[in-house]
């Protein structure tokens, strides 16, 4: 069933790009992924060697050995070869009879570090992502702007009938402030959110192309001209740590690994950091204190309230610096999910029983507090692998990726096949460029989001009849013969006319839309 679900998976996430050439980009104006304008871009001020080592700019691009040998990155680099070991030592602990190391031979295998740390290898520019929806969490810097960078060999021939580059799978991203600390504009006003979240409007409506959309997005006025080395908040990676290929013994299974660095300008480095709400179930389940630390806290009404808005900020102590996210993972619960056991249900020690989550939706009720997505326990459960990192990341991804990124080195770069983002993404550019309107307009703004796995609509109805929304292959909840058996977290998540929901697992009634009957 697994190995079934993964094709039809795979098979959504190549579908086009863009299947009528008339319809408007979802993406437009919110990010940056015309091929040829990335090239330049990359080869430019934004080449990753212009960003992290700008005395260096002048000798080409900035290979792999030079990147992990800056003193800015030696805690990266430390880090992750810390992780790769303890990867090996848990498999080692936990799957003793299979085998794990670099190569085919093995039943579990490892990403090659000589491939990350070596001078034929480089991380190029995939995209730029316009991320102001989330200013609520830094507001003076408006939100971010994130520089994607792909691991790719530099001088490999083509790969395949499309000409795609040697790419590897890991991704970089440099994560930078909207708004730099103090920043002005061209005439040496002030620079404001507003301002900023204009500049990315207006570029929704260039034909612009290649050098020229590069040129206008780095112009005085565009809105790339103030983003630079300045900026730079931290360094997210995801790297597939490892895989297992589908045998007679296995299932097919990657993970991936998840790390944060934030930027310390004091001593110039990326350290190690907490992931942004991912639960450290680990120590939640060995630790009584900290379990019910964690239960009091995140069912406050107000913590409940951002919670279901997807606007909470879960403290520190409650988070994990690492994250493994396995692939693919279907539709029920399972270990490999980052909350699975901390709800009454699955797990020898719960944070949350049934009733906790009931007592704390009526508490919310009471005081006037409308919830616009948990209104059941299995929302709440739900929500709590929505709401991090890894979670996010198993739904509705590329593999373990939202933003794998354009190929522009490929030979045919163009070729709409090549996907350089998921539904999850796809499916949220919606809110982000409302939200930018709202920023831009002076308006109160709503930074709510749905599940991942449903985008929230905003009564827009470009999503209608897609596969981000109730389209082909969109995730649905299938209704159950008595209505009274129906979950209310999910009865808008229905089909389009001419399809039905294909329930995939009996236990949540989760499935995808399709043609024919349930």
């Amino acid at each position: 069933m697994l190995r079934s679900l993964f094709i039809i998976l795979a098979l959504l996430c190549l579908s086009p790009l863009h299947p009528a050439r008339s319809a408007p980009a979802l993406e437009r104006g919110t990010a940056v992924t015309d091929p040829s304008a990335l090239r330049e871009l990359d080869r430019g001020r934004f080449g990753l060697v212009r960003m992290l080592a700008a005395s260096q700019a002048s000798g080409g691009p900035l290979n792999d050995s030079a990147l992990f040998a800056l003193p800015s990155m030696a805690p990266v680099r430390k880090s992750l070869d810390q992780e790769f070991e303890r990867y090996v030592r848990q498999h080692k602990a936990e799957l003793p009879n299979d085998t794990i190391g670099v190569g085919t031979q093995f039943d579990f295998q490892l990403f090659d570090r000589d491939q990350l740390y070596s001078q034929a290898h480089r991380f190029v520019l995939a995209g730029i992502v316009n991320r102001m929806d989330r200013a609520f969490v830094s507001p003076s810097g408006c939100g971010e702007i994130r520089l994607i960078y792909r691991l790719t060999e530099m001088d490999a021939p083509p790969v395949g009938d499309h000409g795609a580059s040697a790419r590897l799978p890991m991704t970089l991203n440099l994560v930078l402030k909207a708004k730099a600390d103090n920043a002005i504009d061209g005439k040496g006003a002030a620079l404001t959110c507003a301002a900023i979240a204009g500049r990315w409007l207006d570029s929704a409506n260039w034909s612009l192309t290649g050098t020229a959309l590069a040129e206008k997005l780095t112009a005085e006025d565009g809105p790339l001209a103030l983003i630079g080395p300045d900026n730079i908040e931290r360094i997210e990676t995801n790297i597939q740590i490892a895989h297992v290929t589908p045998s007679p013994a296995r299932e097919f299974r990657t993970d991936y690994l998840l790390k944060i660095f934030d930027y310390n300008p004091q001593s110039k480095t990326f350290e190690e950091a907490t992931l942004e709400d991912q639960i450290d179930r680990e120590r939640l389940v060995s630790d009584e204190k900290l379990r019910a630390d964690f239960k009091a806290w995140l069912l406050d009404p107000a913590h409940l309230s951002e919670f279901d808005r997807g606007t909470v900020l879960i403290p520190k102590e409650f988070l994990a610096t690492r994250a493994i996210a396995s692939t693919p993972i279907g539709f029920s619960g399972s270990p490999s999910q980052p909350a699975f056991g901390l709800v009454q249900g699955e797990g020898e020690s719960p944070v949350f029983s049934r009733e906790d989550v009931v007592t704390a939706l009526q508490k919310a009720a009471e005081r006037g507090i409308s919830l616009q997505n948990i209104r059941s326990v299995a929302g709440f459960e739900r929500r709590l692998n929505d709401i991090t990192c890894a979670g996010c990341h198993q739904t509705r991804g590329i593999g373990g990726f939202h933003f794998p990124g354009v190929d522009w080195m490929a030979t045919n770069p163009s070729n709409t096949l090549i996907v350089p983002a998921s539904p999850h993404f796809f499916g949220d550019q919606v809110r982000r460029r409302d939200i930018l309107t709202e920023i831009r307009d002076g308006k109160q703004v709503d930074y709510s989001r749905g599940f991942s796995e449903r985008p929230q609509l905003r009564g827009s109805p470009e999503l209608a009849g897609t596969e981000y929304d109730d389209g082909w292959g969109a995730h649905c909840y299938g209704l159950h013969a008595k209505t009274a058996d129906n979950d209310h977290s999910f009865l808008s998540w229905g089909c389009a006319k001419g399809l039905a929901c294909q329930v995939m697992s009996e236990a949540s009634h989760m499935g995808m839309c399709f043609v024919g009957n349930r």
